[in-house]
């Protein structure tokens, strides 16, 4: 069965649009489905403007659906996967919306001090999720969530959402490397796991704020003793200063 967005018997007038080439302000023509187009005026190519390039992050027939993706989406493939993951994740959790809860702001903390670290956004933000539902299945299998039972189950649940979801063997890899790391305390070193054991602090201070405000000296003491990365102690005090 062909895509419904990509078959032609599903569009209509709104499939054939013009857009503006930025490089000489000369007219292009799209099809729906066109990844990118020539300028017929100077050449330059252009990304349809229009396209949602969403599923290819996780369709292994994206190429052969889509034709040659254009390099902008290749290079960002992997971090659209995460997006993919956050939806598993909620679908495993199910009712269970305070670790739903506990989970988003884990990889939202984890997201931005990663983009401002230059870390692996991918492979953080995925981890940053799977930490959640690793944790559920340890308890769920041995009524504990000791290190060593998390780090199996987790690692285990990573490889199949992440298998499931079309993600390369290095990526997968990764993630249960990170996740190991953050669970054992391996290389405390490492920037990823720097980046992610700072967001599960600031996700914990930003829900401990919330049942009771912060005073200086807790906050004081998180910022020089629990956050390992700049951005992490300048995100601390952005968000839960008075």
């Amino acid at each position: 069965m062909k895509c419904p967005g990509q078959d032609m018997q599903f569009w209509n007038e709104a499939a054939i649009f013009e857009a503006t080439c930025p490089g000489c302000g000369g007219t292009i023509e799209f099809y729906k489905d066109d990844t990118n187009r020539k300028c017929g005026n100077c050449g330059n190519r252009m990304v349809n403007p229009r396209m949602d390039f969403g599923c290819a992050s996780y369709c292994q027939y994206a190429e052969q659906c889509l034709g040659t993706l254009p390099e902008e989406f290749v290079g960002n493939r992997d971090n659209l996967l995460k997006d993919r993951v956050a939806v598993e994740v909620k679908r495993y959790l199910k009712a269970d919306f305070k670790r739903i809860g506990h989970a988003i702001k884990v990889a939202q903390q984890a997201e931005k001090i990663c983009r401002e670290e230059g870390g692996n956004l991918a492979a953080t933000v995925c981890a940053a999720y799977l930490l959640e539902v690793g944790e559920v299945e340890a308890l769920n299998k041995f009524g504990a969530s000791a290190a060593e039972h998390r780090v199996r189950e987790t690692t285990t649940l990573a490889e199949t959402i992440l298998g499931k979801l079309g993600a390369k063997e290095a990526i997968i890899q990764e993630v249960c490397n990170l996740i190991d790391h953050s669970l054992t305390l391996q290389d405390t070193t490492h920037p990823d796991y720097r980046v992610l054991a700072d967001a599960l602090v600031l996700a914990g201070l930003e829900e401990e704020n919330k049942h009771t405000p912060l005073t200086a000296a807790r906050l004081t003491k998180a910022i020089d003793n629990d956050l390992l990365t700049g951005s992490g102690r300048q995100l601390a005090e952005k968000m839960l200063k008075p």
